[in-house]
């Protein structure tokens, strides 16, 4: 996947005698920038929950790592010896913006996964025809317009972030350069997944001619234009926008068609498909806001030893 500095892939090199495991943390972060500004770069490429899914558990793992980093003897010393604070002070910033994305993802998440298994619920239990399946149908509409107000504001919020990644140079010898480095790079990558997690929860399958005036919307938000301009070019069809495509379908069958019996089979379908997702996906948001704690938490020791 592109990052949305639509910069070319460069590794980072971490000195050895700053942990064992630098090599490690080394092959996966690079494994993880690789993975995400390859992985969109055909059109065809659908923007799925299984591609964001794995990004969270890479991430989530790349987080652990510098954790151990961090806790280093070394690391500290010379974060202490060069009086790193405002550095430290940065990135417990971006640890902030990270921890409310992840928490807005999570509540979504839960919310999303509520509304679902109340409208199968529904499916199950209703005769197609009684008003109350029309009644469902429109809350989860409801639901979804709400939904593209939080991630608007969550992406305004990631871009500003994103704007701010404009680090001072400082004047450290090598090893600190390359944890402070890292810090910088790992809060990037962090942002570039979230908001593409953020997409995937919002648009809906581009042939929709509603979404169209959302997608716009969205667009400008992930600027800068490299980035918007690559996801337009993908197919906007996930787990998210069928139901909705299906849901907008059924519908304008209910309003036609009172009374009438309907087909609701497909509908169910692509509802249990979308549940599915949503819980894999508000396992691995779940699994990433504790590491964006404990990293908050190894931030903090740091500036209060």
């Amino acid at each position: 996947m592109a990052s949305s500095s639509a910069k070319p892939t460069r590794s980072i090199s971490l000195p050895s005698r700053l942990h064992p495991n630098s090599q490690k943390i080394e092959a996966q972060l690079n494994k993880l920038k690789t993975n995400w500004e390859s992985s969109f770069s055909s059109k065809e490429t659908p923007l799925g929950s299984d591609n964001i899914l794995s990004g969270l558990a890479d991430l989530a793992e790349l987080y652990g790592s510098i954790k151990e980093l961090i806790h280093s003897p070394s690391t500290q010393q010379a974060l202490l010896q060069h009086h790193s604070r405002k550095v430290l002070e940065e990135a417990l910033d971006a640890s902030v913006g990270l921890l409310d994305a992840c928490g807005t993802a999570r509540d979504l998440l839960l919310r999303m996964k509520e509304n679902v298994q109340t409208l199968q619920s529904a499916l199950r239990r209703k005769a197609i025809g009684d008003s109350s399946i029309e009644s469902n149908v429109q809350s989860y509409i409801n639901f979804r317009k709400n939904a593209k107000k939080e991630v608007s504001k969550s992406l305004r919020a990631l871009k500003t972030m994103q704007n701010v990644q404009a680090f001072h140079t400082l004047d450290v010898d090598h090893p600190l350069q390359m944890v402070i480095t890292l810090l910088r790079e790992l809060s990037a990558i962090a942002i570039t997944i979230f908001r593409y997690l953020f997409v995937f929860l919002s648009v809906t399958a581009a042939t929709k001619a509603k979404a169209s005036s959302g997608w716009s919307l969205i667009s400008k938000l992930l600027a800068p234009t490299s980035f918007a301009a690559s996801e337009r070019g993908h197919k906007i069809f996930n787990e998210v926008g069928s139901v909705d495509i299906r849901l907008w379908s059924l519908q304008g069958q209910l309003r036609k068609h009172s009374g009438a019996k309907i087909d609701v089979g497909m509908v169910k379908r692509r509802l249990k498909s979308l549940d599915v997702c949503v819980e894999g996906l508000e396992a691995g948001v779940d699994s990433l806001f504790r590491c964006l704690i404990q990293h908050r938490v190894s931030l903090l020791n740091l500036l209060t030893p």
